[in-house]
């Protein structure tokens, strides 16, 4: 443990915490830099290094610099943070990888705004200077800017760079909001939470240099922005999801009606079969997007990513209660019933030709209603499924994730 020795004997107030992943060619850098940090400002701190499998000797090489070393034998950047954040003796703790990318010599500001009662301190390499070389074009201009918007957007966050892996936190208050990620999304989640909890958050300038490394990085471009595309998705079901697909599948019933109940035309609008297709087309898809909706509610729950919101409690009811089973074999049959009348008037008349408008007016809503009630049956049981495969994971101790 790294200790600013005038301070001895005070409670450590800072963890500089680095996740560790083979990077021997890097990490004396890093560590130096933040050693360097809390003699120079006189922060009673530690240097603490998250291993997380190096075949390298990283291991060796940190503990020989003066750092505290743990290992942390399930793998990913989720999992080293929060081993790390657990095994952290200060009171707060700045996180940054240990790939020399970042300058842990200059933290001075996310210690400052930490003392003055933020909870949450975030980088912000766009407002401080990405170095020539030190983010591809493709993160740069696309990547980090979208899933930033995205994240401003459905959250009300205040963070202009939500990927930076520069930040600092007050360690109880991340703590209370049950981190659990385990991946490289892991970064999202921190800030979302975060956010959905109303912590303080804050945001500071800070530089980002080509890493040291020698070889590729562990972030994948498209596998790991599609995973905190897919966390930021899983957080926003009822605007992205649920009342889009009400208002597609109103839409849709509502033109059904119109086109079934004035077969003529209404006013200037000819309602005929294209228009009744298509309105069942938006029924369906609405319907399926509710389905999503209630399904990412529940999964969340059940993962215990957070407490559902108020309005989001219906969703968990509907996937545990008879009504989307019953319902949807109701639909199901009137569904076939509708199409088997059908087919078995066009039986009837030796399976000659029938007139298409009659016969799409009839089989159109006959085949939503198959389709929704089939989905609704086969959703009940996916939820449940969901519930149970959760419900069966646990730790060796027996105690349920």
């Amino acid at each position: 443990m790294t200790i600013n020795h005038a301070n001895v004997g005070n409670q450590v107030e800072l963890t500089i915490l680095m996740p560790c992943l083979d990077e021997a060619r890097t990490i004396p850098a890093c560590i130096s830099k933040a050693n360097t940090f809390l003699i120079r400002e006189g922060v009673t701190g530690e240097i603490l290094v998250a291993d997380n499998g190096s075949t390298d000797g990283s291991q060796a090489l940190a503990t020989s610099l003066g750092a505290r070393v743990i290992d942390v034998p399930v793998r990913g950047y989720g999992a080293a943070l929060i081993a790390g954040i657990q095994a952290a003796k200060g009171r707060y703790v700045i996180i940054g990888d240990a790939d020399d990318s970042y300058d842990f010599s200059d933290l001075a500001a996310f210690v400052a705004a930490l003392r003055s009662g933020n909870q949450l301190v975030m980088g912000n390499r766009f407002r401080g200077g990405i170095r020539v070389g030190a983010m591809p074009p493709l993160h740069r201009y696309l990547g980090n800017p979208v899933l930033s918007f995205i994240g401003r957007l459905f959250f009300k966050s205040p963070i202009g760079d939500f990927h930076c892996g520069l930040r600092g936190f007050e360690r109880a208050s991340i703590q209370s909001l049950g981190l659990s990620c385990v991946g490289m999304e892991f970064a999202s989640e921190m800030v979302v939470k975060a956010s959905l909890a109303q912590l303080r958050i804050a945001e500071v300038p800070t530089t980002l240099a080509p890493d040291g490394r020698d070889r590729a990085p562990h972030l994948r471009t498209w596998r790991d922005g599609w995973r905190h595309l897919r966390f930021l998705l899983l957080f926003t079901p009822r605007w992205l999801f649920l009342y889009p697909g009400v208002a597609l599948a109103l839409v849709g019933l509502v033109q059904l009606l119109l086109a079934n109940a004035h077969r003529g035309g209404w006013g200037r609008w000819p309602v005929g079969i294209h228009t009744q297709l298509l309105a069942a087309s938006g029924m369906v898809i609405g319907y399926q997007t509710m389905l999503f909706a209630i399904g990412a509610v529940l999964a969340r729950d059940c993962a215990r990513l957070n407490t559902p919101h108020p309005r989001e409690r219906w969703a968990l009811r509907m996937s545990r209660g008879s009504l989307l089973p019953v319902g949807g074999g109701i639909a199901t049959l009137i569904g076939l019933g509708l199409c088997g009348t059908l087919t078995w008037q066009w039986g009837a008349s030796g399976f000659g030709a029938l007139d298409p408008e009659t016969a799409m007016r009839q089989i159109i809503p006959g085949v939503a209603l198959l389709l929704m009630g089939t989905q609704s049956v086969l959703a009940s049981i996916f939820y449940a499924a969901l519930r149970s495969a959760f419900d069966s994971l646990t730790w060796e101790n027996g105690v349920r994730l």
